[in-house]
């Protein structure tokens, strides 16, 4: 079982990912934007993130950068969820430090390995 932190501003999406999350026994915190992700991050110790690219207040590439600034989400995974397909979008994204990349809409089976993946 995982801590993780999930951020997007639509609940819908929230409730999607956290259903699938908690189903495959992981412990789930949401946040409907970066800046109150980023106040998640700084309080709580998370195993992953997963966020939303386009959001208010701290969009998902900031969050990102945000986070890769904090001693504990140094090494931590952060998985980008995004309608993004932009081959040029994934490369700033790894270049801000994100460590994967998953489609909306996301297949509950294909997140759940992605899950696996980055958490070894």
């Amino acid at each position: 079982m995982a801590h993780i932190l999930i951020s997007d501003d639509s609940i819908a999406m929230r409730q999607m990912l956290a259903y699938t999350l908690t189903e495959a026994s992981h412990e789930v915190m949401q946040a409907d934007n970066g800046q109150a992700a980023l106040r998640l991050a700084q309080s709580h110790s998370f195993d992953l993130v997963i966020t939303d690219v386009n959001m208010p207040l701290l969009d998902g590439l900031s969050l990102v950068k945000e986070l890769r600034a904090l001693p504990n989400y140094r090494f931590k995974p952060i998985l980008l969820l995004t309608t993004e397909t932009d081959p040029q979008k994934k490369q700033i994204a790894k270049k801000s430090g994100a460590t994967g990349w998953i489609i909306k809409p996301f297949n509950p089976d294909k997140l759940l390995m992605a899950v696996r993946k980055v958490l070894g």
